[in-house]
């Protein structure tokens, strides 16, 4: 399966490359998609952020690299990345619990952490409800944060700034934006991510008013995002209440990448990614994850 050897591909050069320098790009190359979208599906499939993942094979190495030669720490500790035995003992005590020269006795015990394998599961007793649609160019208007990836920074992180827009008013005066075209049910404030690039470990994210037909005034404190036409897969979650938005939306994140992608005959366009919300009745909600896909 073309998905599969991907992946596969991605990881051998990161195994390969472990005592060198590891070029994102390079890896993301590999895996036919931008740097940002294998670092997030990566996190998806593994549950480890990528660097996280490239951290404990190091150390790995390190470790078995300890027992077995007779390698100056200082040594080891410049060939995994660590520019001083400072860094290098902190960063290994914090994963083994002992430090590198401890490590060297017999009888201690260490972690080690095995390179990720990708194999074609069985799966689908649950099922996956999506749409392909096309849509036309429209615009999203609202406040902006730019979220670090680092250590699954971004599941505290977006949640907190939700939190924050909506005790300084702001949700409330995205919600006061007249908006023509508007998808039925579709809550006043949502979310888009990934429209421009902010860096490796890193994405821009916007809570705002989407505006479908661009006729909507932004005011000046405010920015405005223009997203061209794409054909999108929309996936939609389970029906939930509004607390529980967030939790609904990343598991439909988690299955989309290992799941839908490998056999849907679709690949990633790259784009911005969009979070929406819809109310059902009274307290019930549903949402929507909405990615750019191109056919393969």
């Amino acid at each position: 399966m073309e998905w599969l050897e991907r992946m596969k591909g991605a990881i051998y050069y990161i195994e390969e490359n472990l005592s060198n320098d590891i070029d994102y790009n390079e890896v993301a190359k590999i895996a036919c998609c931008s740097t940002y979208h294998f670092q997030r599906m990566f996190s998806f499939i593994t549950d480890v952020p990528l660097s996280e993942y490239i951290r404990r094979r190091r150390l790995t190495l390190a470790a078995f690299e300890l027992q077995n030669s007779s390698t100056k720490i200082l040594d080891i500790a410049l060939k995994y990345g660590y520019d001083s035995p400072n860094s290098f003992t902190r960063a290994f005590q914090n994963l083994h619990g002992v430090t590198p020269s401890v490590a060297r006795e017999k009888g201690v015990q260490l972690k080690a952490y095995p390179s990720i394998s990708f194999h074609i599961s069985i799966k689908g007793d649950v099922e996956m409800n999506y749409k392909i649609e096309e849509k036309g160019s429209f615009k999203v208007i609202g406040v902006e944060a730019i979220i670090n990836t680092t250590n699954e920074e971004n599941f505290t992180t977006i949640p907190k700034f939700w939190q924050e827009c909506g005790h300084k008013g702001i949700l409330e005066r995205l919600g006061e934006i007249e908006i023509n075209n508007k998808l039925e049910g579709l809550g006043k404030t949502n979310s888009i991510m990934c429209y421009r690039n902010t860096g490796e470990d890193s994405f821009p994210y916007m809570i705002g008013v989407i505006d479908f037909d661009g006729s909507a005034n932004a005011p000046q404190d405010l920015l405005s995002v223009e997203v061209k036409p794409y054909t999108w897969a929309i996936f939609r979650t389970e029906d939930h209440g509004y607390e529980d938005a967030s939790e609904k939306i990343q598991a439909v994140w988690r299955r989309i990448f290992p799941e839908w992608f490998p056999t849907s005959g679709y690949e990633h366009d790259c784009g911005p990614e969009l979070e929406l919300t819809y109310n059902i009745e009274g307290d019930r909600f549903y949402s929507e994850v909405w990615i750019p896909v191109v056919k393969k």
